[in-house]
């Protein structure tokens, strides 16, 4: 292979250092294609180059290098951290990235407050407080939270309801709050039920339930059954979670890293095990351009996994990782405590782990068996619509709206692996006659092809509108305005009974419809794609009606902020005090002039937002 032509690796060789650093392979373009780490930058980089060496992935790897660029770090362990850093924002072609990085919930408690709130926390810890977790999903922490209403029912509401209420509210009818807002449980009460469920989100169950035992025996040697009998149920609730959450054998906090791979895919599958209890588990699937060893996967995977969060103190994998005590060092020095990476355990701890590798090979299998189905129906796709090239991106737009009010467009992006949900877009239409669906969709798609023109996003093969012939021709000369000519535009009409499966396909130029067979690989990847985009429009505009719904017809005042909202508010005495008062009224307000005043009446007495209400 002769990438001597195109990179004299032998000149950049003579004056490398020796010292620890990264290192980025660039291609022609100047993007970088791979980032790596090196205790010795010569040493490491030297090795690319010795064809005894290097694998079929590093040859083909190197035929695209044309420069490459160095970081010489103080240490071993900021060459790690560097490294993480860059391939999270540079995206390597060859390396393993990790695409699923969002940060994980926790249940948080206000304990600096006189009757703390629990609640899901995601994102910065700034609050004083306790942080616990972290949960697989939001879900998992709703559910806990659900849970614990149950038996300790510490309030889990905002605290401007809190501190506004003069009444017990609904949760406390239905025995899930003690209502501290009104004081029908003293400051001392509320801490014990406080105390006890940090004791059960910390594992500590057990003791917890001898607690309860002993208040319960206790209680009932001083005739007092009320209390015996909600010990008792909080007992029995307790062991019952217990039984589901409890890992034999398990007292401390650890995490099981499996992976497993298969036709260049990998998948990676995380257990939470915090104080012997299973918190939960997630799936993710690392990019990967070439065959990678299940060592060099899960190496990469912990370091960009744990560079963003607190590890435990022990990580079980089901192989050897590549750099496992430079892993230790750097993620224990970062933590504050020691880390240790296990691969070879027994007993219980090998059933889990076993457990993990069995349950990262199924959703892998499943995953591929998806992506050679998906492949077949792109194939079917391109065939019925007489392409040569490879169908690599098409997105589909879709409105809704409720009788022209509050209209959303959506745009959904799929790719060879499908729905790419991180391009997926909405738009508020705004400006257009309520109802009008050729507008908003031209509105929308006007709007998203301007970014492309700015070079914000690739350009579609197909773009696909949820409508016929009016909404494709709407959408049509919103393209041609932009310059936008060359693109494959199909309209995906309804069909004359509105049912799945009688669409009419119209393609831009063509006046009769598509001819492709409804039980077709084609048609139902069309299928797919359109109630993706219905699904994602429904969801945008139910969120864009609910924000609606929250907001005081004030904060449509355009010109009137926080502030005035807050001193007409007081002076007035509330909102329907505001809606009866007169121009004149208002102008009294400081602050407040005429053309202002004139503006919050007309809020008010508007005929339209009166038949609204």
């Amino acid at each position: 292979m002769s990438t001597t032509q195109f990179f004299d690796h032998k000149s950049f060789l003579k004056t490398l250092t020796t010292c620890p650093g990264i290192y980025k392979m660039l291609d022609a373009s100047g993007a970088a294609i791979y980032v790596g780490k090196a205790k010795n930058l010569k040493k490491r980089v030297s090795s690319y180059f010795r064809s005894n060496n290097s694998s079929i992935k590093q040859r083909v790897m190197i035929s695209h290098v044309r420069s490459i660029e160095t970081v010489v770090t103080g240490s071993e362990n900021e060459a790690l951290l560097l490294e993480c850093q860059l391939i999270k924002s540079l995206k390597p072609r060859y390396n393993i990235c990790l695409r699923d990085d969002k940060s994980y919930p926790y249940i948080y408690l206000s304990t600096d407050q006189k009757f703390p709130r629990i609640t899901v926390h995601r994102g910065a810890r700034r609050k004083l407080g306790r942080y616990l977790g972290p949960y697989s999903s939001v879900g998992a922490v709703r559910e806990s939270l659900h849970l614990l209403q149950k038996v300790f029912p510490v309030r889990q509401c905002e605290d401007s309801f809190f501190k506004n209420r003069s009444r017990p509210c609904l949760q406390h009818q239905i025995e899930r709050c003690s209502a501290p807002c009104t004081n029908l449980i003293s400051e001392e009460d509320y801490r014990e039920d406080v105390r006890h469920t940090i004791m059960f989100l910390e594992g500590k169950g057990n003791r917890l339930i001898d607690e309860l035992v002993e208040k319960m025996e206790t209680a009932s040697q001083n005739l007092d059954f009320e209390t015996a009998t909600i010990c008792r149920d909080q007992i029995s609730t307790l062991r019952k979670v217990l039984e589901k959450q409890y890992v034999s054998g398990e007292k401390g906090d650890l995490d099981i890293v499996a992976c497993y791979t298969s036709d260049r895919q990998s998948a990676v599958q995380v257990f939470f095990i915090r104080k012997g209890q299973h918190t939960g588990s997630q799936l993710f699937y690392p990019r990967l351009q070439n065959r990678q060893e299940e060592g060099a996967i899960l190496s990469a995977f912990i370091a960009q996994y744990y560079m963003t969060r607190t590890p435990p103190k022990e990580l079980l994998v089901n192989y050897a990782v590549e750099d496992k005590e430079w892993l230790e060092s750097v993620l224990g020095e970062q933590s504050g405590h020691k880390i240790s990476i296990k691969h070879s355990v027994r007993g219980d701890r090998a059933k889990w782990l076993e457990m993990a590798a069995l349950n990262s090979k199924n959703a892998l299998d499943s995953r591929l068996s998806n992506k050679k189905n998906l492949s077949g129906r792109y194939h079917s796709l391109r065939a019925a619509l007489g392409l040569e090239g490879d169908i690599e991106r098409m997105e589909c737009f879709d409105i809704s709206h409720t009788q022209g009010d509050k209209t959303v467009a959506s745009c959904v992006v799929f790719d060879h692996e499908g729905a790419l949900k991180s391009a997926y877009r909405r738009f508020n239409i705004e400006g257009i006659t309520p109802g009008d669906d050729y507008a908003a969709l031209a509105q929308a798609v006007g709007r998203r092809f301007k970014r492309l023109k700015k070079g914000e996003h690739k350009k579609p093969d197909i773009l696909f509108i949820d409508g016929g012939k009016g909404q494709l021709s709407a959408v049509t000369e919103s393209l041609n305005e932009l310059g936008i000519s060359d693109m494959i535009v199909i309209g995906v009409s309804k069909g004359p009974d509105r049912k799945a499966g009688s669409e009419l396909l119209y393609r831009t130029g063509s006046p009769r419809p598509l001819n492709i067979e409804p039980d077709s690989p084609a048609f139902l990847l069309i299928q797919m794609i359109r109630d993706e985009a219905h699904r994602f429009a429904i969801t945008a505009h139910r969120t864009r009606r609910g924000k609606s719904k929250k907001e005081s017809p004030l904060e449509q005042v355009s010109g009137l902020g926080p502030k005035r909202r807050q001193k007409l508010l007081k002076q007035f005495g509330g909102l329907q005090n505001i809606q009866r008062a007169t121009v004149d009224s208002l102008m009294m307000v400081e602050g407040i002039s005429k053309q202002l005043a004139q503006k919050i009446y007309d809020t008010f007495h508007d005929s339209d937002l009166k038949n609204d209400n």
